[in-house]
């Protein structure tokens, strides 16, 4: 039996999840919901598109709710909410909050009967899993994690929230110099603004005041006001020219010791290059939805994180083929 899919949001991440179910024959989309007109949302696959409030009541046709809304407004409330009602799976991806939504998001499913998994994608997701092991084989060490050059969605959508922006590409680079230390092994002491900046690539409201915008960009807690941060104002014709794809990327390098008189020196290094940052997101989301439907199905509740799921969870594949294939 397939495990019956929801996707609310459709769109690069909605998307993404729609063409990472069909990657995955286990795995069946039942449903897209939209909080706009049904009818103006078009789905690549053909099926189903219903209004978000349809979730009030179709508990016994959906085994798990993906939630591809924003971290900075919709994941705090729906996720919850849902989590009431769903096995869920979101990327929630605001580091700072997530000791907190992993709170509320505990006590819905909890009460539910559910699981709910929050913060999957590759970071938070694939990128703390490997800081995790990491920090367990190299107890003495040190953790650097560098983000990028690339399109970072959760940070767009902080910026078009703003009043009076209509579009925007924020993108994260690591600086170099710091990347080129950190691999040699001297383990030097880098604060955020030393390790990354961010630019963005912003289209105005007509008539909009560009001074405010940049400034509330600039000084937007746990986003922005860390790093130093260039703002360009652009046309919509320059955004679809020039930033219309969505790459991403990055290295998680932890440097640690081994050895009586901790002689040794050692480097681990987990890098991805990604060529679509929403499909990416999503494929790790469709692993974790398969995840939570069978934990459930075990009797698991409440909210997990991606350090409370055995990888075997993840796979499609038997326990007897993962250990012939895999292991």
């Amino acid at each position: 039996m397939s495990i019956r899919v929801g996707i609310l949001g459709y769109g690069n991440l909605g998307r993404g999840v729609e063409s990472a179910i069909t990657q995955n024959p286990d795995l069946e989309l039942a449903a897209v919901f939209t909080r706009r007109a049904p009818e103006s949302v078009k789905v690549r696959t053909g099926v189903k598109v219903l209004h978000a409030d349809e979730l009030e009541h179709m508990q016994d046709e959906i085994d798990v709710l993906v939630l591809c809304g924003g971290s900075a407004t919709d994941l705090p409330v729906q996720t919850p909410h849902y989590a009431a009602m769903y096995n869920v799976v979101d990327s929630f991806d605001t580091h700072a909050k997530i000791p907190e939504h992993f709170a509320a998001v505990d006590a819905a499913a909890k009460k539910a009967g559910k699981v709910g998994i929050i913060s999957c994608g590759w970071d938070p997701g694939m990128f703390s899993l490997n800081r995790l092991y990491s920090n367990c084989i190299l107890p003495e060490g040190q953790d650097y994690t560098f983000w990028g050059k690339g399109v970072s969605q959760g940070h767009s959508d902080a910026v078009r929230r703003i009043e009076g922006v209509k579009d925007c590409r924020q993108y994260t680079i690591p600086v170099p110099e710091a990347v080129d230390a950190v691999r040699s092994g001297s383990n030097p002491e880098l604060t955020t603004r030393q390790k990354h900046t961010r630019e963005c690539f912003v289209v105005a409201e007509e008539g909009a005041d560009l001074a405010r915008i940049e400034n509330e960009i600039k000084t937007m807690p746990n986003y922005f006001s860390d790093y130093d941060t260039t703002v360009h104002f652009i046309t919509q014709e320059e955004m679809e020219r020039d930033h219309s794809g969505l790459p991403h990327g990055g290295s998680v390098i932890r440097t640690g010791v081994t050895g009586l008189d901790r002689e040794h020196k050692h480097v681990i290094e987990y890098s991805l290059k990604l060529d679509s940052n929403p499909e990416f997101t999503a494929s790790v989301i469709a692993a974790y939805a398969r995840a939570a439907y069978r934990m459930n199905q075990e009797g698991a509740s409440g909210a997990k994180t991606v350090f409370d799921i055995a990888p075997a969870y993840l796979s499609a594949k038997s326990g007897e083929e993962l250990r012939a294939h895999l292991l």
